[in-house]
């Protein structure tokens, strides 16, 4: 997927996220009372927000250096099954719902992994180790 498709998943995400945490604040409190739910709403939320980050991190990477798209694409998966099966959850899915989220958590360790190995990829290809670009451009 293109560099600018990251981005914009990333933006329908982010902007779903904020409009998900304002229904769950506002138009869902009868629902969202029962049990844990607003807990699952709120976890929902959260993991959604800060890895949309992470996928505009990995979108920046990949133009950058050409790495990232493998995490940009297991952290979209992994808000689609970990956040997605939370807010199903909240809204009073069946409990075997509960038995996706793990596959969602572990999607988004995996983009961390994919994240970090682009970086460190990228690094070693263009033989310096990370820092040695702010050493060399200092005056």
């Amino acid at each position: 997927m293109k560099n600018t498709n990251w981005i914009l998943v990333a933006c329908l995400l982010g902007f779903s996220g904020v409009a998900l945490g304002a229904l769950g604040a506002h138009g869902l409190e009868q629902t969202l009372s029962v049990d844990q739910r607003s807990e699952w709403w709120a976890t929902a939320v959260n993991y959604q927000m800060w890895h949309v980050l992470a996928i505009l991190f990995a979108a920046l990477q990949h133009q950058r250096r050409g790495r990232g798209a493998g995490a940009a694409m297991a952290f979209t998966l992994g808000i689609v099954l970990f956040a997605g099966s939370l807010f199903c959850l909240a809204l009073g899915a069946p409990s075997w719902f509960g038995a996706i989220t793990p596959f969602g958590g572990l999607a988004l360790l995996i983009g961390w992994v994919l994240l970090g190995r682009a970086a460190c990829q990228a690094d070693s290809s263009e033989g310096n180790a990370g820092l040695d670009d702010e050493r060399t451009n200092s005056p």
